[in-house]
C-alpha cells in the first residue's frame, strides 16, 4: 500500500489520505455452539487490509495516541463504475451517492485509528463524514483536538 505524506500540518491538525477504495465496517457474522455465540469478521475480508493501511498511513503522517477530546473528518471517496457511464457521458440513471453507510465508514476509520489516534473512540467529539464518487477511491482523515 502506497503511505501519502500529509496533506496538511497545523499546531493540533493532522490530515492524511489512504489511497485505494474506502470499506465499510461489515455486520458481524455469528456463531453458535452449544450456549455460547461470539461475533467475527472472517480473516479473508478486505476491511483488515483497509485498517492495516488507515493506521499505517496515520503513523506515517505523524498521528501519536492523545488523551484529548477530538474532532474527526473523513471525506470517503469512491471511484465511479463503468456502468455509470455510457458513450455520452454519465447517464441519467446513475446514482448521486455510493451505497455504502456512512456509519460503517465510520466505523472502519475510527477503529483502525484506535491505539494510533487515541486510546479509544469515545474520545471523539465531534464527527463529520462525506462520501462521493470520484475519479480514484481515497480515504481522506482530519483529527483535530477538540475545542
Amino acid at each position: 500500500m502506497h503511505v501519502q505524506s500529509p496533506i496538511q500540518t497545523e499546531p493540533e491538525t493532522l490530515t492524511f489520505v489512504v489511497p485505494g477504495e474506502p470499506v465499510p465496517q461489515p455486520r458481524a457474522r455469528i456463531v453458535t455452539k452449544g450456549k455460547k455465540s461470539w461475533g467475527f469478521t472472517p480473516p479473508e475480508h478486505p476491511i483488515h487490509a483497509y485498517r492495516a493501511g488507515i493506521a499505517v498511513t496515520a503513523k506515517a503522517a505523524g498521528a501519536t495516541v492523545t488523551e484529548d477530546a477530538v474532532s474527526v473528518t473523513i471525506a470517503a471517496t469512491f471511484g465511479r463504475p463503468k456502468s455509470h457511464r455510457n458513450k455520452s457521458g454519465l447517464k441519467k440513471t446513475a446514482p448521486l451517492l455510493p451505497r455504502e453507510d456512512v456509519d460503517n465508514l465510520a466505523k472502519a476509520v475510527l477503529d483502525a485509528l484506535t491505539g494510533v489516534a487515541w486510546h479509544d473512540d469515545k474520545q471523539v467529539a465531534s464527527l463529520h463524514i462525506v462520501k462521493s464518487y470520484g475519479t480514484a477511491g481515497a480515504t481522506e482523515v482530519t483529527i483535530a483536538k477538540f475545542s
